[in-house]
């Protein structure tokens, strides 16, 4: 695995700041952001492309794709594996993405509207499309199997995963590559985001901002990065005496059909991508050990996604662990399903939990176990990590131990 994100440039970094119970929201940098409403974001602090990549290569690349870079070079060097011209063509690269290089795209409109279209750079297209993290990540490392986008809103990273399982389970690449990258933290995201009132205002305490599951809670804050896993089928695996961190076991995909930004108020098409990952991994809801919640600190999407875990585990829920890794991290939207699957297969690698901090005021309306601003140790065998999208897109992954038996 690998992962860019605010509390580190890779992952160790990022898991301690998870289990230290560290916000990564702070004030705005990437940009002046006095005059808007809303002055806080989850950055990704002290990137230097140039760590990954040439200048030349750097500069003909958004950051959306650097990050990517990022965290596919740190996944492919914790996956040991070799590309040769034996084995390229079975090997594919799926990384998500919610709006691309937005950044190369505001910046070249403002050259557009000031200095005329003569003047518009010949790399934009190919600098600010969302396929180009998957295209660079597959051009770096010479892998020519399966390679695309895919563009589900704040559910990319996960849909990105689910398929790059499909893909492998049937027999179409041995290897694939998937995650997803943002880097939304822009003047036109900030603004079309607050004129939703989506984002939190606590610009005073940015480190108290987001709050999933608190009854104070008054938005999301908007984040950025990068994460990328290496998924490969049993076999290879076993073959080349992989270090074997985890098993995707289960992938459920649903749509709400419902409303272009609120997710559908009775919760039913969550429990049922919930359901649907439970029921392809054999797993029966009683033994889910641990659930990392979508959690974006927003008013509806928190207590429908309490109401729909409770709907498929009734009484069972009030046992299960349910965590919300944005608290600290904050919504890095179409990366977050990436992000978090990271940190789903953390946890069963160390047997901990982390924590959901800035959880102090109960809401009647969230009642379950949030794993309250402390981190928990707990034997964890099985994870479901949930990703809801605007334009009712869900997704959820279930990850198991390995148990090579």
């Amino acid at each position: 695995m690998g992962i860019v994100g605010p509390l580190g440039l890779d992952v160790s970094s990022t898991w301690q700041g998870l289990v230290d119970g560290k916000s990564g929201v702070d004030s705005v940098s990437l940009f002046d952001a006095s005059e808007f409403d809303v002055k806080i974001a989850a950055e990704v602090n002290d990137f230097d492309a140039l760590q990954y990549m040439d200048r030349k290569q750097a500069r003909h690349m958004d950051r959306f794709a650097q990050f990517a870079i990022a965290a596919s070079l740190e996944a492919f060097d914790c996956s040991r594996l070799e590309i040769d011209n034996l084995n390229r063509h079975s090997m594919g690269v799926i990384i998500g993405s919610m709006t691309g290089g937005l950044s190369t795209l505001s910046d070249q409109f403002n050259v557009l509207s000031i200095k005329g279209a003569s003047r518009v750079s010949p790399f934009l297209i190919p600098t600010m499309i969302s396929n180009m993290a998957s295209g660079q990540v597959s051009i770096r490392l010479g892998i020519k199997g399966p390679n695309y986008c895919v563009a589900s809103a704040c559910a990319s990273g996960a849909h990105a995963i689910g398929n790059a399982f499909d893909i492998i389970r049937q027999g179409d690449a041995a290897v694939m590559l998937a995650g997803g990258s943002e880097a939304i933290i822009t003047p036109i995201a900030f603004a079309g985001f607050i004129a939703l009132r989506a984002l939190s205002t606590r610009n005073n305490d940015p480190k108290k901002a987001s709050r999933p599951f608190d009854a104070q809670r008054d938005g999301f804050v908007m984040g950025e990065g990068a994460a990328v896993l290496v998924l490969e089928s049993l076999d290879h695996a076993l073959k080349r005496e992989a270090p074997v961190l985890a098993e995707v076991a289960g992938y459920g995909a649903t749509s709400d059909a419902f409303h272009i930004t609120e997710p559908d108020e009775n919760g039913g098409n969550i429990e049922r991508a919930m359901h649907l990952a439970l029921q392809r991994g054999h797993l029966k809801p009683e033994n889910l050990d641990c659930i990392n919640a979508h959690g974006t600190s927003t008013r509806l999407n928190d207590i429908i996604e309490t109401k729909a875990i409770k709907t498929l585990f009734g009484e069972h829920a009030y046992e299960i662990p349910v965590s919300s890794s944005k608290s600290m991290l904050g919504h890095t939207m179409g990366a977050a399903g990436a992000v978090e699957a990271v940190v789903s297969v953390l946890s069963i690698q160390y047997g901990v939990i982390p924590p959901t901090i800035n959880l102090e005021t109960p809401d009647p309306e969230c009642d379950l176990d949030y794993v309250p601003n402390v981190a928990r140790k707990k034997a964890i065998r099985t994870v479901l990590s949930n990703s809801l999208g605007f334009g009712g897109h869900n997704a959820s992954l279930l990850f198991s131990a390995y148990e090579n038996t």
